[in-house]
């Protein structure tokens, strides 16, 4: 397995500044809410106050700050550790596993997620011709970035606005955009150009991942979703796994088992009715493929995830 890990820079003071504040008011919120989803649209807020086990969850086109810990993201066969120096920015849709690491009451964690809006980063990215260069290849649809200070900065009055919610419609837009444009003009940003712009190789990726995402309990037909994304088989093949270090059959696997996973969790219902549900013919191919993901069988995994209480985590993953 590839390891990406953010490295250590020397702190910033508005950085600093920044980051306490966003802590403090997620902190306040989650307290008083108990539940990620805010008032601003597309804004999440999380915290853990304890050991974290790893768990599944689905990254959208996102943009996701630490403001206390660190995290791990794993994704096929990479992983992403970064802490609250490094922003991660996720460009198209991909299934993950991810665990907070070292959190205790003395050292919690605590981060904010904004689903980014495609349109509005196709608007900025029009008018941002100094940067609008395409990449000659594709590129890996999820990494880690350097926080700047602007960049925070935005990110923390982004966050004050849940404590003033009479300010959100009129200022939460050009917020979100200003996030977005230093996400863009960001060391990573092109993975972000690659994603939206609508005839770039990654963008007709991203329409293949729209499709299999709807209907991964479809059997998959590598030759129409080639068609689809206007893409030879070959070319289709290579960039597919360039950007989610996953062939398209992989990628409609993790979605299978990651919904398997939160149906039997959430819904309570058993290892054979989830693998039917997502579309499995045989369970012993279910349960072998989810034990080879997972490190355990269904049924030892869902009973170990209840008992150790992360179902409310669980809970919190958005369906597929």
């Amino acid at each position: 397995m590839t390891i990406v890990r953010s490295e250590t820079t020397v702190e910033d003071p508005m950085i600093a500044l920044a980051r306490d504040r966003i802590a403090e008011i997620v902190k306040r919120h989650l307290s008083t809410n108990g539940r990620p989803e805010t008032a601003v649209a597309g804004l999440t807020i999380h915290g853990k106050t304890g050991p974290a086990e790893p768990a599944s969850f689905f990254y959208d086109p996102s943009f996701a700050l630490i403001a206390r810990g660190s995290k791990r993201v794993v994704l096929g066969g990479e992983s992403y550790v970064y802490d609250e120096s490094h922003f991660l920015m996720t460009a198209v849709g991909l299934p993950t596993i991810v665990q907070v690491l070292n959190a205790s009451e003395s050292q919690p964690y605590y981060s904010i997620k904004l689903s980014i809006d495609l349109d509005l980063a196709r608007e900025l990215i029009s008018e941002l011709a100094q940067y609008g260069a395409k990449a000659p290849v594709a590129s890996m649809g999820m990494a880690i970035g350097p926080v700047t200070p602007s960049l925070a900065l935005a990110a923390m009055r982004l966050t004050e606005l849940l404590d003033r919610p009479q300010d959100i419609p009129a200022l939460a837009r050009s917020l979100q955009r200003e996030i977005l444009y230093h996400v863009l003009i960001s060391p990573i940003g092109d993975r972000l150009r690659q994603a939206v712009q609508l005839d770039a190789r990654t963008s007709r990726v991203a329409t293949a991942i729209q499709w299999i995402r709807g209907n991964f309990a479809e059997a998959l037909r590598i030759e129409e979703l080639a068609a689809m994304a206007g893409m030879g088989e070959s070319t289709l093949h290579h960039h597919f796994r360039a950007i989610t270090a996953m062939s398209p059959l992989q990628y409609q696997k993790h979605l299978r088992l990651h919904e398997a996973r939160r149906l039997m969790v959430n819904d309570r219902i058993d290892a054979g009715l989830a693998a039917f549900k997502v579309g499995y013919e045989s369970s012993t191919q279910f349960n072998r493929e989810y034990s080879r993901l997972f490190g355990a069988p269904p049924k030892r995994d869902v009973t170990a995830i209840l008992s150790n209480d992360v179902a409310v985590r669980q809970r919190a993953t958005p369906s597929l």
